[in-house]
């Protein structure tokens, strides 16, 4: 293993250039391979964990998920508070700044940003959490490919890149996060779902955070520092891979079920507008799955 390190790290040194050395031995930055692995284990988990629960009945995971949202809820809201306050001391320039002038801020913004890391690892739990409860709906395309790059991406910005114009996506994301975790905490507990209005708006400050580190990101192009280029070129066209994949989700979720809705009232009827007049096993099968559920 130590060979393989040795080998992939001289690789990536060639590559990229030398690394940011103020993250020299932190945990799971020296080698890519722990994350490599993760990544793997994650997918295989993704494949095979629906074909294990298909004749399984659903866990509900309720009283776990309200400690796993909360928690998440409670880190993104200290990693969005201690990266406003690092860029604020630190005197970060909104177009462009670079990873070694920010003085004892960027040391700040860079052990955050190694939370922000770690939590990717941390948010692959969503995914087995959908598994065990058989949400397997919600294990879409775009889902996988976020959270299995995520990880991975942020491997190379924490060895490279692990401060100045690095922050702006970061900050946005974890104000995201807890909206977005604190919805999944509180919709775990069934009283609290009728009260919960904000699902669809989450969706759109996403869509609005992405179009703003596009729009940060390409200051740093048009008006240069001493970041290095060819991570700005990719964060935004990881920018635009997920506007497109977010906007579809967006439409197929939103869009067309308020088409799907009128359409039902237009024809009188939910059973035709559902597709289950069809067949009256599909609508047996979608009563004993609610019976199942307990949550």
């Amino acid at each position: 293993m130590e060979v393989l390190d040795k080998t992939i790290n001289s690789y990536f040194d060639v590559w990229l250039g030398p690394r940011d050395p103020r993250v020299k031995g932190w945990l799971l930055l020296e080698n890519y391979t722990p994350t490599f692995i993760f990544s793997a284990l994650y997918l295989l988990i993704v494949w095979l964990g629906p074909k294990y629960m298909r004749n399984k009945q659903p866990f509900s995971c309720r009283g776990i998920l309200v400690v796993y949202n909360l928690g998440l809820t409670l880190l993104s809201l200290y990693m969005f508070y201690e990266l406003v306050t690092g860029v604020l001391e630190g005197g970060y320039n909104f177009f462009c700044q670079d990873t070694h002038s920010g003085g004892e801020a960027d040391m700040k913004i860079i052990r955050v940003l190694w939370w922000y890391y770690f939590s990717k690892l941390i948010e692959f739990m969503d995914t087995f959490f959908f598994i065990l409860r058989k949400n397997n709906h919600q294990i879409t395309v775009l889902h996988v490919y976020h959270h299995a790059t995520m990880l991975n991406i942020w491997w190379f910005v924490m060895n490279w890149v692990p401060c100045g114009h690095s922050y702006f996506g970061a900050t946005l994301n974890s104000f995201i996060h807890v909206l977005m975790y604190s919805y999944y905490g509180l919709s775990a507990v069934p009283a609290m779902r009728p009260y919960l209005w904000w699902k669809k708006y989450i969706t759109q400050g996403q869509l609005i955070q992405f179009v703003l580190t596009i729009f940060q990101t390409s200051c740093g192009v048009v008006w240069p520092c001493a970041f290095p280029q060819g991570w700005l070129y990719f964060q935004i066209s990881y920018m635009i891979s997920l506007i497109i994949l977010f906007t579809n989700f967006y439409i197929q979720t939103y869009n067309k079920k308020a088409s799907s809705r009128r359409k039902e009232y237009q024809n009188g009827s939910t059973a035709t507008a559902n597709g289950y007049t069809n067949s009256f096993s599909s609508l047996e099968n979608n009563v004993k799955q609610r019976k199942q559920r307990k949550d």
